[in-house]
């Protein structure tokens, strides 16, 4: 890679390396980060005209330590104000900037990479990944996979550039990392533009490699949550062949569910359903031959954090690509997945949830109460609130005070009355006493819009500690309401849910030590 000097107005930059396997709009991103001048107001100066952001850099005749002249500047130039001075808390929320409302920066797309601006945007979302990249710094194998080393690193460096930038945050050096450690997503067209990717197989190629270095130490020693821990989803199937009836088992631990997607399937929890009952050819030992197995799965483990993927996208011989399924499949801001789990399973999340179900009805009596108090002499007017809400009947403004991010399926013990089962619900950080209820919230959807995988649009919108949705439309960040969120469901050509993340509730037992 050559390197060259730029010159831009007084100061100069003496070492800007050029990579000449990505276009020249990449290079303007890394003068947008030294400069503050965004990639369409740069005007390059190189022999023969202005530099194009498509160019061809073999055609160009770029030598080492070449000096280029750049012209633009890097803020618009101020005019006189019209209007007399608006305070900020005087503005609408969604007219607020990021910084009040807690959101972080966005994402530049750097050609056809809103896929991967939409999975780093939700994943990043997630404190627990967040704390264990801020610790990773190599580890063993390191030397035998430095690819998948130096994609982690990537990503911890990005993740920490997102905390920390003000403006909209080029992912230039993750974006070389990634195509390298996985070269689909350094395809291009025949006119030499990078094409667009599925954002899904980037979600999962990312969330593989770090399960692969963010491991758990080999001697025992407490650290930071890894990926299997934060994401794992263990499940235990049966296997039996149509023809012989012979049955065996298997375990195995993935990272998404699947929402399959059909003419009967209207609702995520019947994509579910079906995406845990399949058909597949196996060799039987009985008859000698490959025949069809049906597979029947359940949960026996939960993640604090738990994805699903809804299956979309199919292969289209035809016009030979993965071709969209547009049928509209609602989605739940609270889901509960007690009926997919198994049977030893339920039983431990018995306890949790009497827990939490006793945790709601005490704030909803709380209430009840706070509202009597605030209409006094005018009881004969208060109705009653019955404190009988159901878990899956909490509001989402109390979902939001009580959510949880971590915990294990241990079982808690269990009492007679509300006395016995006491505990506080945990908040933001995760703990090692903690116990899963079953029971998530939305925290994020990733969006696309277009026909194909390989075309369209992709967009995230997450929600932030505060309790607000963002958008991340690439660099722009934008705040949404609640009731926005779902309808992302599809019917039509508008942005549709392809995967979302849910966070789980959890309760941690009176008495237990806390760790945060």
């Amino acid at each position: 890679m050559p390197t060259v000097s730029v010159k831009w107005h007084k100061e100069v930059f003496p070492t800007v390396e050029i990579d000449t396997d990505q276009p020249p709009y990449v290079f303007k991103c890394q003068l947008y980060d030294l400069t503050g001048v965004p990639p369409e107001r740069q005007k390059i100066m190189m022999k023969g005209g202005l530099l194009k952001d498509d160019a061809d850099w073999s055609k160009l005749g770029v030598k080492e330590g070449q000096r280029l002249m750049m012209l633009g500047t890097a803020d618009e130039v101020p005019k006189a104000p019209e209007k007399g001075p608006i305070f900020v808390e005087d503005l609408p929320e969604e007219e607020q900037g990021g910084a009040s409302l807690g959101y972080t920066a966005g994402l530049v797309n750097l050609g056809n990479t809103c896929y991967m601006n939409s999975t780093i945007q939700c994943l990043h979302s997630v404190p627990e990944l967040k704390s264990a990249l801020q610790k990773y710094s190599g580890g063993p194998g390191s030397e035998m996979d430095p690819s998948s080393h130096t994609l982690t690193l990537a990503t911890r460096d990005l993740f920490s550039e997102l905390d920390k930038s003000h403006r909209p945050v080029a992912p230039m050096r993750f974006l070389t990392v990634l195509r390298n450690k996985y070269p689909q997503f350094a395809q291009q067209t025949n006119t030499g533009l990078y094409m667009q990717q599925d954002a899904e197989e980037c979600w999962s190629q990312l969330v593989y490699t770090l399960s692969q270095r963010l491991q758990p130490p080999p001697d025992g020693r407490l650290a930071p949550a890894n990926v299997k821990e934060v994401f794992g989803i263990d499940l235990t199937s049966m296997v039996k062949c149509v023809e012989s009836g012979e049955e065996s088992s298997e375990r195995e631990t993935v990272y998404s569910l699947k929402c399959h997607i059909s003419s009967e399937v209207n609702h995520l929890y019947e994509g579910l359903k079906q995406g845990f009952k399949s058909e597949l050819e196996k060799f039987s030992p009985a008859l000698g031959r490959t025949v069809i197995h049906v597979k029947e799965s359940l949960i026996s483990h939960l993640p604090p954090y738990l994805t699903v993927q809804f299956v979309r996208f199919f292969w289209k011989k035809e016009s030979k690509q993965k071709a969209k399924i547009l049928r509209k499949v609602d989605y739940p801001l609270v889901l509960d997945v007690l009926d997919f789990c198994s049977e030893d399973l339920k039983e431990k999340l018995r306890s949790p949830r009497q827990v939490l179900r006793e945790e709601e009805d005490k704030k909803a009596g709380l209430k009840r109460k706070s509202k009597e108090e605030d209409g006094v002499g005018n009881s004969a007017n208060n109705k009653e609130i019955q404190p009988s809400m159901s878990v899956k009947d909490i509001n989402m403004q109390d979902a939001q005070e009580t959510a949880s991010v971590d915990g294990t399926s241990q079982p808690v013990s269990s009492g007679s009355g509300a006395g016995d089962s006491e505990a506080v619900l945990t908040q933001h950080q995760p703990s090692l006493d903690s116990q899963l209820t079953g029971i998530y919230d939305l925290v994020a959807v990733l969006t696309h819009k277009g026909r194909s995988a390989d075309s369209g649009h992709y967009v995230a919108w997450v929600k932030q500690e505060n309790g607000k949705w963002i958008k991340f439309n690439d660099e722009d960040a934008i705040p949404q309401r609640e009731e926005d969120i779902t309808k992302l469901s599809g019917g039509g050509d508008w942005h549709m849910a392809y995967i979302c993340l849910y966070k789980a509730r959890s309760v941690i037992p009176t008495g237990s030590s806390q760790t945060t």
